[in-house]
């Protein structure tokens, strides 16, 4: 039973998995092949700390400071392939409306956007990198050199600004 006030159907758009990917320079596999590792050590390891924990009441240190690594990373290799697919968040209403050269110009608009977004995430980031090695940071669940998992975020913004400007190229060729 709905509520008067409760939708119904809220209309999802899921992408249609048989139209093919656009031809990018840099394979898009590179993405989806990261997507499958990282998910598999996640489970992995989540599933051995759940082993250790029951059979001995003890957890592995290391697994919670990895997981959270690899959960970030996750989070970037998906932003830079859905970037790459152009379905990052947008608001549908206004990009997907009106002429076929408004739509271009509004996908264009949003990839420079997204470019400058991580080239800034990029610079930025490498410098919290050049201080965690200066510094001689180190995690604080195992204490390894903390740059290990914050150099992962200026490559990560280079690939997602990489995609970000394959994009805006790829939409400025549409006739």
């Amino acid at each position: 039973m709905h509520l008067p006030h409760e939708p119904t159907h809220l209309p999802v758009e899921v992408p249609d998995p048989s139209v093919p990917d656009e031809d990018t320079l840099v394979p898009l596999k590179i993405e989806d092949w990261l997507t499958v590792i990282i998910m598999g050590l996640l489970a992995l390891i989540t599933f051995a700390n759940v082993l250790v924990r029951y059979f001995s009441d003890q957890s592995f240190a290391w697994t919670e400071e990895f997981s959270v690594f690899l959960m970030i990373a996750l989070a970037l290799v998906a932003g830079s392939a859905s970037v790459a697919r152009n379905r990052q968040i947008r608001i549908e209403f206004f990009a997907d409306s009106g002429s076929a050269a408004r739509q271009r110009a509004l996908a264009r608009f949003g990839a420079i956007m997204v470019f400058l977004l991580f080239a800034l995430i990029a610079v930025l980031s490498s410098r919290m990198v050049y201080d965690d090695i200066r510094y001689g940071e180190t995690s604080p669940g195992i204490g390894v050199p903390q740059w290990w998992y914050t150099i992962w975020l200026p490559v990560m913004s280079v690939a997602i600004a990489g995609r970000a400007l394959g994009l805006f190229i790829r939409r400025g060729r549409q006739s």
